[in-house]
C-alpha cells in the first residue's frame, strides 16, 4: 500500500477519535459538575436536589461508557477517571448521610479501579462533614463519622497494588493525613466539652 492511503487510512481513525474525545470531554465535565453540585446539596442538608444532580450525573456516567465502548484507550483516561471519581464520590457521601446501601462499581457502571480512587475521595468528604457536626455542637455524631472515617480507611489500607494499576498509594496517604487530623480536631472538642461541664457543674454547686 502506499503512504499516502496509510496516512489517509490513520488521519480518518485519529479524526474520528479526535471528534469522540471532544464529546468525552464535555460529558465529563458535566458529570464533574453535576457531581459537585450533588455534594454542596448534601451539606445543606438538601437531598432531593443532591439525589436530581447523581441521577443526572449517573446517565452521563453510562452514556460516556456507550460512546467510547469500541474505544478503551480513549475509556480509560485521566479525565475519565477523574469524572467517575467525582460521581462515586458523591454517590457514596449521599448514600452515607441518607443511611442507604452503598452500590457496587457494578451497579454504578464504573471501573472497579475508579471507584476505589473515588473512596479515597470520599473520605475527605466525610472530614467536612465531621467539621460541620463539630460547629453545631454534634459531637456525638461527629465521633460517629470518624469511626466510620476510620473504618474506610482500614478497607482502603488493604488494596496494596503497583502503581501501573491503580495509583491507590496517594489516596492512601491524603486519608492517613486526613484521619490524624480529624482525631486531633476530635479529641480537642471532647476535651472542651468535658472541661465545659465541669465548669458548669462547678458554678451550678456554688
Amino acid at each position: 500500500m502506499e503512504i499516502n492511503k496509510i496516512i489517509e487510512e490513520i488521519r480518518e481513525i485519529l479524526d474520528e477519535k479526535d471528534a469522540l474525545r471532544e464529546k468525552a470531554l464535555s460529558m465529563t465535565r458535566e458529570i464533574v459538575r453535576l457531581s459537585g453540585d450533588a455534594i454542596k446539596a448534601l451539606h445543606r442538608g438538601d437531598f432531593k436536589l443532591a439525589r436530581s444532580r447523581i441521577s443526572k450525573a449517573e446517565e452521563k456516567v453510562k452514556s460516556l461508557k456507550e460512546l467510547l465502548k469500541d474505544h478503551q484507550d480513549l475509556y480509560f483516561t485521566g479525565y475519565v477517571q477523574s469524572a467517575h471519581q467525582e460521581f462515586v464520590e458523591a454517590t457514596l457521601f449521599y448514600c452515607y448521610l441518607t443511611n442507604s446501601e452503598f452500590p457496587s462499581p457494578q451497579e454504578l457502571d464504573v471501573p472497579e479501579t475508579h471507584y476505589a480512587l473515588g473512596i479515597g475521595d470520599f473520605i475527605g468528604e466525610l472530614r467536612r462533614h465531621f467539621l460541620l457536626l463539630l460547629m453545631e455542637g454534634e459531637i456525638e455524631e461527629a465521633k460517629k463519622t470518624y469511626k466510620f472515617m476510620e473504618h474506610i480507611y482500614e478497607e482502603l489500607m488493604t488494596l496494596e497494588y503497583p502503581k501501573g494499576l491503580v495509583n491507590i498509594r496517594q489516596k492512601q496517604d491524603a486519608a492517613r493525613g486526613i484521619l490524624e487530623r480529624t482525631l486531633e480536631d476530635l479529641t480537642r472538642a471532647k476535651l472542651s466539652k468535658d472541661l465545659e461541664e465541669k465548669l458548669k457543674g462547678v458554678l451550678e454547686r456554688g
